[in-house]
């Protein structure tokens, strides 16, 4: 089939044609239809176990002893699934910071910076913190965490699940945007930078299934000149030898693959790590192919994710 007629299938895909399109290009048909099915599954609820608080056999008996079923996810070393869609916000070991609620997914996404408790850190699109928090957690609430966005509402979000988490070594900033004149101040000095840039979020469509027809085309082309000058500008904050990490939520190739590839052909100074090895010195060995780290709701049953490691050549 050539990619209009799949386009033209998109009304049985349940998805809008100039999203079958694109992601046509990346899968055969027979696995567009599985990702189209996969993605009108409501996802599952999955925790992270904040292991400086609890030990993971700890916590699934305390959810046990709620009534829950928790298991191990089979990805993330540090997560647990629930079936159902029970309320956890009133639990204690919610409450005392003991879980968070993360999907699977994003779970991993940090895990490609590979952080100690020495690094200097910076999560440049921090949003509420998810991500934050398991960094603070993987540096064992240790050295420095900048905890960056344009969004206050967010990072105040942030500062109260951080304190909930017993973490101390996270410093919230507001940007008013990449270009933001206080990010000066920390220019070639990072070890460590996380970029989840803004996208379309159409790897988080078994959440927002609504989303797929709110997008358009042309939000595409908006948000990939967005993340390209978001990346620019976290790069100046890495110094030689460290490590930046792009990630989307997005499955498509103009947000991930494209951004990538134009940011390096830009800046030699930087070089491709394949995710693949930075999973595997932490004892993790995921289906992913090639050097990006790629989840897909119908292969791996987690939100999609988008992952490059970009390391600063020095």
């Amino acid at each position: 089939l050539s990619r209009l007629d799949k386009a033209q299938k998109a009304p049985k895909l349940d998805l809008p044609p100039w999203l079958a399109e694109r992601l046509s290009t990346l899968l055969p048909s027979s696995e567009l239809a599985d990702l189209a099915a996969t993605i009108n599954i409501p996802a599952p609820l999955d925790l992270r176990i904040n292991t400086l608080l609890i030990k993971p056999e700890a916590a699934r008996e305390e959810l046990t002893r709620e009534g829950f079923l928790p298991t191990p996810t089979p990805l993330s070393p540090y997560g647990l699934r629930l079936s159902g869609k029970r309320s956890i916000s009133k639990l204690a070991i919610y409450q005392e910071g003991k879980i968070e609620i993360q999907d699977e997914g994003s779970q991993l996404l940090p895990l490609l910076l590979e952080v100690n408790r020495h690094d200097v850190a910076m999560d440049f699109c921090a949003g509420a913190g998810g991500k934050t928090l398991m960094l603070g957690m993987l540096m064992s609430g240790k050295s420095r965490i900048y905890a960056c966005d344009v969004d206050e509402k967010r990072l105040s979000q942030l500062k109260l699940r951080a304190a909930r988490a017993g973490l101390s070594n996270i410093y919230v900033t507001r940007l008013k945007n990449e270009a933001d004149p206080i990010l000066s101040r920390w220019q070639g000095k990072m070890a460590k930078v996380l970029v989840d840039a803004p996208c379309s979020g159409t790897g988080t469509l078994r959440r927002n299934p609504d989303l797929k027809w709110r997008r358009r085309p042309e939000d595409i082309s908006e948000l990939c000149a967005r993340q390209a000058s978001i990346l620019e500008a976290a790069s100046r904050l890495v110094k030689a030898k460290g490590r930046l990490v792009y990630a989307t939520c997005s499955l498509l190739t103009a947000e991930n693959e494209d951004i990538v590839s134009a940011f390096l052909e830009k800046h030699r100074d930087f070089s491709l790590m394949p995710a693949g090895e930075a999973l595997a010195r932490q004892g993790l060995s995921l289906p992913i192919k090639g050097p990006y780290f790629r989840l897909w709701p119908h292969i791996h049953h987690t939100d999609g994710f988008f992952g490059a490691i970009l390391v600063k050549n020095g």
